[in-house]
């Protein structure tokens, strides 16, 4: 892990450095604010590493999260800065390349710093217009209606309704007021079933167990389901967390299954640990489908590319989320390099999954491109 660290601390640091000589440097602003700019983007960038870290720990998780939702915002601000005065930087070289032959040296060097400062001042608005759309569509999960149609599902469950609640990331920037928030908008939907398809919190539990108080209140008359995601994972208190939600009222499938029964028929509830957990927390399909083949099965696991173990072992429906839909317009370009789907509906080798975007945000508190949902999928009887 120490030599992944300081790979990123020093590519961070070049970063850092590169955007200070396009911001600073190249547009040859004044001396005042060459040091209010450089000393903003260190203070900016180190107060990010800090959070994204875990580092800020002073007070209580309520006294830090300010700092840290700015500090992580910056994140975004940083990266449209990065693509964009690198655009600006290739235009700068061809007007350079362009006017090289000309004998008036002045000249150059004033058409250079013209265009140098208007790239700056141009691509830190856009930057800071972007950030700060996506940090209002992060602050407002909206429930999104989904049907799935299945030729398997008794007529008895026909209509049900399914809230998937994924990637809340309750913790270190999403506070209780956004779980309240997302608690609120399940409940007013009145589902017959919620699954928390992992990732619901991001941060160990001592600090943060507050935080996922208001999932006490979830009511659906078939019950409240989890499953474990990555995040939980790298909290280091997994099974804290775990107590918690089943303290709470949520029932945690761990590798296992449960029956779901309405006027009389059934159906399964299988629930699996994340792809990336290993020792007691590795995941083991085999486990969680024993005994479902025969029935109508739900399978909540966290990422959809865990749709290729489960494939022809009888599920019916896949809950997933994971990828957030990319969050952050470049990554959802990348997303597809990791996971078989972005979100939405698809069948992954045989097996229908739906992805959510999910309802929180992972590091930054900012969605673009991206916006967050609650799905609420009703199933019906495919003739």
């Amino acid at each position: 892990m120490l030599p992944v660290a300081l790979i990123a601390l020093t590519l961070v640091g070049l970063l850092t450095f590169w955007l200070h000589r396009r911001l600073v440097v190249a547009p040859r602003w004044s001396t005042r604010w060459r040091y209010a700019v450089s000393a903003l983007l260190v203070v900016l960038t180190g107060l990010a590493v800090l959070a994204q870290a875990g580092g800020l720990r002073w007070g209580s998780a309520d006294d830090t999260r300010p700092v840290a939702f700015v500090a992580l915002s910056w994140l975004v601000v940083a990266l449209y800065l990065v693509l964009g005065l690198a655009i600006a930087q290739l235009v700068a070289l061809s007007l350079w390349a362009v006017l090289r032959g000309e004998h008036r040296r002045e000249r150059r060097t004033v058409v250079l710093r013209r265009v140098n400062r208007a790239a700056a001042v141009g691509v830190t608005t856009a930057a800071l217009g972007a950030t700060a759309y996506g940090i209002a569509q992060a602050r407002d999960p909206q429930v999104t209606a989904m049907t799935h149609d299945s030729p398997g599902l008794p007529a008895a469950f026909d209509g049900m309704r399914i809230a998937l609640v994924t990637d809340l990331h309750a913790g270190v920037v999403h506070g209780k007021d956004f779980t309240q928030q997302v608690v609120d908008r399940v409940n007013a939907a009145r589902p017959d079933l919620v699954v928390l398809s992992g990732d619901v919190v991001d941060a160990p539990f001592q600090r943060h167990r507050t935080e996922v108080a208001p999932l006490a209140e979830l009511d659906a008359p078939l019950g409240v389901f989890a499953v474990i995601g990555n995040h939980e994972l790298y909290t280091g208190t997994t099974r804290e967390w775990l107590a918690e939600w089943e303290r709470l009222g949520v029932t945690v499938l761990e590798n296992e299954s449960t029956t779901l029964a309405r006027d009389g028929a059934t159906i399964r509830l299988a629930g699996v640990h994340d792809h990336d957990g290993t020792g007691q927390w590795a995941p083991d399909p085999d486990r969680a489908l024993a005994g479902t083949t025969d029935a109508f099965t739900l399978y909540a696991a966290h990422q959809p590319r865990m749709a290729l173990d489960s494939s022809g072992r009888g599920v019916d429906l896949q809950l997933s989320g994971h990828t957030h839909g990319g969050q952050v317009w470049p990554f959802d370009l990348l997303v597809p390099l990791q996971q078989p789907m972005l979100e939405g509906q698809a069948a992954i080798d045989g097996v229908p999954v739906i992805t959510s975007r999910g309802a929180g945000t992972w590091g930054p508190p900012v969605r673009v491109g991206a916006d967050p949902q609650i799905p609420v999928i009703t199933l019906r009887a495919a003739p």
